[in-house]
C-alpha cells in the first residue's frame, strides 16, 4: 500500500488495494485507525489528508473509473499554459456520461488514443487537444497567451491544433481557435507574461506592421536587457508599462539606466500604457513612422 501510495502522490482507489490483496475487511480496519482517509467515495489518502495538487488530480481520475483522463482547464494547469487563479472543481474526460459535483466537473469525450498521453504520472489529455478543450472557455486573449506559452515551454507546434479542427470543425470554441492562428501567423512570435502584452500582441496582428519577437533578450557588453517587443533590424523596443512593476523609486533608476544604455547602442525605445491601448490609433500612427524612418534610405 505504502509503494502504490508512494507512486501516486499519496492517494489509493479501493480497487486497487483489493488488486495488491488487501481484503475489504483490512481496508475497512485501516479506515477505522485513521490509516486511510476518504478523499472521494472508494479513494483515499494514505496516512494523512494533506496531498499536493498532483494527488487531488490523480484522485479525482481514480474516482472517475477506468479510462478517465484529466482535461480542459485543469490539464491546461498541469502543462503550465494557462494561469488559473480560482481553480474550482477539477475537470475530467471520460467515454462515460456521469453527473458532474462541486469537486469534481465532468466531460463525456470519446477521445482518440493519440489525443491522451501520461505527464508526471497522471493520465491527461496531449496538449494539443487541452489547448483545444480549453478554447470554448477562454477569452481570445487567454486563449492566445495559453498558445504562446504552449510554444515557449514545450515547443508546441500550431499543426496539432490545426489537425483537431479538421477533424472537429464543429465544436465549440473553433472560431477562437481559427482566429488566433491567423494571428499567430501574421503577429508577433514569442512568449507573452502580462494581460498588457497580450493585448499590444493583438493588436499588432491586426496590422500589417513588421513582426516583432517578443520577451527578447539583447546583451550590451554584459548589460542585458530583454526587450517586451523588440524589432531587431529596425532597432526599435517597446516596453509595455503597467504601472505596478514601475512606481518604485529603484525600478525608475532601472527605467531609466536601461533606456540610457539602449540609446547609447543605437535603440531607440518608447514606453506604452493601457490607456494607449484602448485607443491605438496614434499609436500604431507613430509606430509606422518609427519603423519606416529606420528602414528609409538614406540621402546623401
Amino acid at each position: 500500500m505504502a509503494g502504490l501510495a508512494g507512486r501516486q502522490y499519496g492517494v489509493v482507489s479501493r480497487a486497487q488495494l483489493v488488486e495488491i490483496g488487501m481484503s475489504r475487511s483490512a481496508i475497512d480496519r485501516r479506515i477505522r485507525t485513521g490509516r486511510l482517509h476518504l478523499l472521494h467515495p472508494g479513494v483515499f489518502t494514505v496516512g494523512h489528508r494533506v496531498i499536493c495538487r498532483e494527488g487531488c488530480w490523480l484522485a479525482a481520475i481514480l474516482h472517475a473509473g477506468e479510462g478517465a483522463v484529466l482535461s480542459h482547464r485543469s490539464a491546461a494547469e498541469l502543462w503550465g499554459v494557462c494561469r488559473v487563479r480560482d481553480r474550482g472543481p477539477i475537470d475530467i474526460s471520460s467515454r462515460r456520461s456521469s453527473r458532474s459535483s462541486a469537486l469534481i466537473r465532468r466531460h463525456q469525450i470519446d477521445h482518440t488514443p493519440d489525443e491522451l498521453t501520461i505527464r508526471r504520472r497522471i493520465p491527461v489529455t496531449t496538449l494539443a487537444r487541452t489547448l483545444f478543450d480549453v478554447a470554448a472557455d477562454l477569452h481570445p486573449e487567454a486563449f492566445e497567451a495559453a498558445v504562446r506559452e504552449a510554444e515557449y515551454l514545450h515547443r508546441f507546434h500550431l499543426k496539432g491544433l490545426e489537425r483537431l479542427l479538421e477533424l472537429y470543425p464543429g465544436r465549440r470554441g473553433a472560431a477562437t481557435i481559427r482566429a488566433c492562428l491567423r494571428r499567430l501567423g501574421r503577429g508577433p512570435r514569442g512568449r507573452t507574461r502580462s494581460r498588457l502584452e497580450v493585448k499590444f500582441a493583438a493588436l499588432l496582428s491586426r496590422t500589417n506592421l513588421p513582426r516583432p519577437a517578443l520577451n527578447a533578450l539583447l546583451d550590451f557588453d554584459g548589460f542585458k536587457v530583454e526587450a517586451d517587443c523588440l524589432w531587431r533590424r529596425q532597432k526599435l523596443i517597446v516596453e509595455l508599462d503597467g504601472g505596478q512593476a514601475h512606481r518604485t523609486r529603484a525600478a525608475f533608476e532601472s527605467d531609466r539606466e536601461r533606456d540610457r544604455r539602449l540609446q547609447a547602442a543605437g535603440w531607440r525605445a518608447i514606453r506604452v500604457t493601457w490607456r494607449q491601448l484602448d485607443d491605438p490609433v496614434a499609436l500604431l500612427v507613430d509606430l509606422r513612422r518609427l519603423l519606416q524612418s529606420e528602414t528609409a534610405p538614406s540621402v546623401a
